[in-house]
């Protein structure tokens, strides 16, 4: 159990009872010291700010207004001896109980101890989770005779080994009486009394030792306010004094050029796109540098976009460059910005690492001397020798699948050019805000007109020799087709065994009328790009992958994909697959084979059938997996919250995102005696030093 850096600001108005160590406290001797260090508590401090996880609720409940899987309490009457079951080392404990007019079952799981103790005739209340089919309580805590000494609201912590619920309240009544006099509250009288947030002392009591359960939400109100606030004033405070330090210039572009070139588009921008642009065109022409994310569904647009910002570079006398993580789709981009910039007399390289060395040379001279205006590139782009005579404005496309190191590099090749990252995977609200919080975020929630939604369907692995047959009409046809598989990891010799034996299925029911292919991790980058190019050039029909086919890869041609164990995926990952169909002006179809056993994964399969909205499937995915899984494990740059849950919290992340803003933009904040903790929380974090987060 880590200590988040609500502890540094708590420390900051706090004195020294606070920084005594537990040993101080009665009961806690060498091994229960040992015991709460493994838990990262070894202070009053930190046993006062180890919040509960939940609440349980020991009021009794009538079963009749009790719903399916509802956790209950309810007291009455063992009628039954106790029956134990053992299953190898687990067993299952089980007796009847008469509640009311309701003789249930109560099961105690790997409690075979309780035999003793269940005696017939004797009154229990038991609390857990509610069968209503059943009727059955899966008990997680009983209480023996009539319930005198048992509050109805509880805490209970995240603990293990000797460190038990109870011996921690224990502490925690200890830890509560030595400092409750020196407690001093951080946040600003004005701020409690502006939202009815309880002071530190108050907050504290209600969490700990709660009458009900209004007092903890209001207690839990104030800490996930002051949480967030001080989470947002870092992001904030990194915010403004980037804009502080790297100046930037404004760049004066020619806006009769820029509608020229939107005028002359086959198609009329979205309103979204219209208000990304606007918010683009707002920050180049300010004196500070750009640092805005464009965030925006598969198909939204967001190329068009970023071409006009190259557009307003270049009028202003201005170089651009775009960074895309793969070869094939820096071609892309390259064959669209040839097609719009030609009429405009803007020359355009492409720069990778297939770049012949005459080529390479020339456009590294033109580059230097400004005859090239825009140059699209991979990796090749932030080589030592690139140089540029006047770059003004970067966009690097999928900007998580660059390092912060590669994305500076490419910043610094510029006189503070403006930078504009662009991302196809709908990230929700809440997290954009958090992981991006240093940035301007803007959101291009709006599809093209004529764009047809794809059908998706879910279907059983059984009625593959149908879905076959369905595919066929489609290749019959003239199309193409994507069969994705579940490969978590490389070293799954299983997963990739299944994907084999797929793929020569495939191979052997459509072959040779239609050429299979076969992508997957553990083939050389090169031979992925060639495997990848045939797919794009139609000279193979279907293409069976085992990672994920690259984001942004077009291919108007595909019109249907199959993905196997579709369970395995997360709702936004299956989204992004289902985006590298539908680009084309025929119907696209994307189905889902898969039997998933749990409430979670059926929610997840039905999902994705009812909507191609991809942020809206981006919140569901935020609700059924949490922050930390939404990401990936791996991905930095997410915190961890000690209070605060992004999936149900959002409304108070805005909050403190606002106030956020206008205290690190006020000199009262940076002056003023009562915000003298948070500066003090701020300058510990190093932000005003100008450290990074990132």
């Amino acid at each position: 159990m880590k200590r988040k850096s609500l502890a540094e600001l708590w420390s900051a108005v706090n004195n020294s009872a606070l920084s005594q160590p537990i040993s101080i406290l009665k009961g806690v001797g060498k091994a229960t010291t040992e015991a709460l260090e493994e838990l990262g508590i070894s202070t009053l401090e930190d046993v006062l700010f180890t919040f509960p996880t939940r609440h349980e609720d020991f009021r009794l409940k009538d079963l009749t207004m009790t719903e399916h899987n509802e956790r209950v309490t309810v007291e009455g009457r063992i009628e039954s001896e106790p029956t134990v079951l053992y299953m190898g080392r687990k067993s299952r404990l089980q007796v009847k109980v008469l509640t009311g007019r309701h003789l249930i079952k109560a099961v105690f799981f790997n409690q075979p101890y309780l035999k003793a103790k269940l005696i017939p005739g004797e009154l229990v209340s038991i609390s857990g989770k509610w069968d209503k089919g059943r009727q059955v309580i899966q008990a997680s805590a009983h209480h023996l005779g009539p319930r005198t000494d048992t509050h109805d609201f509880e805490p209970v912590y995240s603990l293990k080994g000797r460190v038990t619920q109870k011996v921690f309240r224990r502490l925690l009544t200890q830890a509560f009486e030595l400092t409750r006099d020196d407690l001093v509250d951080p946040l600003p009288a004005s701020v409690r009394e502006s939202y009815r947030l309880p002071d530190l002392y108050h907050a504290l009591q209600a969490i700990h030792f709660p009458e009900d359960a209004e007092q903890t939400k209001h207690a839990r109100r104030r800490f996930v306010y002051e949480e967030l606030l001080q989470f947002q004033l870092k992001m904030q405070a990194l915010k403004k004094l980037r804009k502080e330090a790297n100046v930037g210039r404004s760049v004066s572009y020619d806006q009769l050029l820029i509608t020229s070139f939107i005028k002359s588009l086959p198609y009329e921008l979205t309103g979204a796109q219209k208000r990304a642009v606007d918010e683009i065109l707002r920050d180049l022409r300010a004196p500070y540098q750009m640092n805005r994310l464009l965030q925006g569904d598969v198909g939204s647009g967001k190329t068009v976009v970023a071409a006009i910002s190259l557009v307003a570079a270049y009028s202003a006398g201005m170089q651009g460059a775009i960074m895309a993580p793969t070869e094939i789709l820096a071609e892309q981009h390259a064959n669209a910005f040839y097609e719009w910039f030609a009429p405009l007399g803007i020359q355009v390289a492409l720069l990778t690492g297939s770049t012949k060395t005459k080529a390479r040379r020339q456009i590294l001279e033109g580059l230097q001397t400004g005859k090239i205006d825009v140059v699209i590139g991979t990796h090749a782009l932030i080589q030592p020798d690139v140089q540029f005579q006047n770059l003004g404005v970067v966009v690097t496309d999928e900007q998580h699948r660059f390092g912060v190191e590669q994305r500076r590099v490419l910043k610094q090749k510029g006189l503070e050019p403006d930078v504009l990252f662009m991302t196809a995977t709908p990230i929700p609200r809440t997290l954009a805000i958090t992981a991006f919080g240093e940035m301007d975020v803007t959101i291009v929630d709006e599809m093209p007109a004529g764009r047809k939604p794809i059908e998706t369907y879910w279907m059983k692995e059984q009625q593959l020799p149908a879905l076959l047959a369905r595919l066929k009409k489609e290749l019959d046809a003239g199309r193409q087709a994507y069969v994705i598989c579940p490969l978590i990891e490389e070293s799954d010799k299983l997963d990739l065994q299944n994907v084999l034996e797929i793929y020569h299925q495939l191979q052997s029911y459509y072959e040779p009328q239609y050429k299979v292919e076969l992508m997957h991790g553990k083939l050389p980058s090169d031979e992925k790009d060639q495997v990848m190019r045939r797919f794009a050039e139609n000279e193979s029909q279907i293409l069976v992958s085992t990672t994920v086919v690259e984001v942004g890869v077009n291919i108007p041609n595909a019109t249907f994909m199959m993905i196997f164990d579709a369970e395995r995926f997360g709702l936004a990952q299956l989204h992004q697959l289902r985006g590298r169909v539908g680009r084309g002006d025929q119907q696209s179809y994307c189905v889902l084979i898969a039997d998933p056993k749990t409430e979670v994964g059926k929610e997840r399969m039905t999902s994705m059938t009812e909507t191609t909205d991809g942020f809206a499937l981006a919140e569901k995915d935020l609700e059924l997996r949490g922050p930390g899984d939404f990401f990936g494990r791996k991905q930095s740059g997410m915190p961890e919250f000690k209070v605060a849950d992004l999936v149900h919290d959002y409304r108070a992340l805005q909050t403190a995102r606002e106030d956020a803003e206008k205290l690190v933009d006020s000199s009262y904040f940076w002056e003023s005696e009562e915000w003298a903790a948070y500066r003090s929380a701020l300058e510990k974090s190093g932000i005003l030093e100008g450290q990074r987060i990132d």
